[in-house]
C-alpha cells in the first residue's frame, strides 16, 4: 500500500471516529428524552390512578346520604312524637274546665253557638286549640 492509502485510511478512520462519538452523543441524549418520557408517563398513570381510587362523586354521595338520613330520623322522630300526641284521650285541663262550665259533665255534643260564646274571651289561637281537642275529643263537628 502506497503512502497516500494509508494517508486516506487514517483519515476516514478519524471521521469514522468522529462519527461514532457524534451518534453517542445523540444516542445518550435520545435515551435521556426517553426517560424524561417515561417518569412523565409514570405521574400521569398515578394521577389517573389517584383519581379513579379516590371518586369524589362518592364523597358528595354519602355526604348526601348521610344528610337524607339524619333528616329522615328527625322526620321519623317529629312523626312518633304527633302519633303520641294524637293517642292522647284526654282532653287538657284548660278544655275540661271550659266544658264544665257550658254544659256539666255530661257527654253530649256541643252546640257551635254556645260554644262560641263561651270561647269569646279567648284570643283567636286558644279558640283554635279548644274546638281542635273538642273535635278530636267527639265532642262538636
Amino acid at each position: 500500500m502506497n503512502e497516500e492509502m494509508v494517508l486516506q485510511l487514517m483519515a476516514t478512520a478519524e471521521r469514522l471516529a468522529n462519527a461514532a462519538e457524534s451518534l453517542d452523543r445523540v444516542l445518550g441524549r435520545l435515551d435521556a428524552q426517553q426517560e424524561a418520557l417515561n417518569a412523565k408517563v409514570d405521574r400521569i398513570v398515578a394521577a389517573v390512578d389517584e383519581r379513579a381510587s379516590y371518586q369524589p362523586e362518592h364523597d358528595d354521595g354519602g355526604r348526601q346520604l348521610q344528610a337524607r338520613v339524619a333528616e329522615l330520623e328527625k322526620s321519623n322522630a317529629d312523626l312518633k312524637a304527633q302519633a303520641a300526641r294524637m293517642a292522647r284521650k284526654t282532653l287538657p285541663p284548660m278544655v275540661s274546665a271550659i266544658l264544665e262550665k257550658t254544659c256539666g259533665e255530661s257527654n253530649e255534643k256541643l252546640d257551635r253557638g254556645v260554644l262560641d260564646k263561651t270561647l269569646q274571651s279567648l284570643s283567636v289561637e286558644q279558640r283554635i286549640a279548644v274546638k281542635s281537642e273538642l273535635a278530636r275529643a267527639g265532642m262538636i263537628e
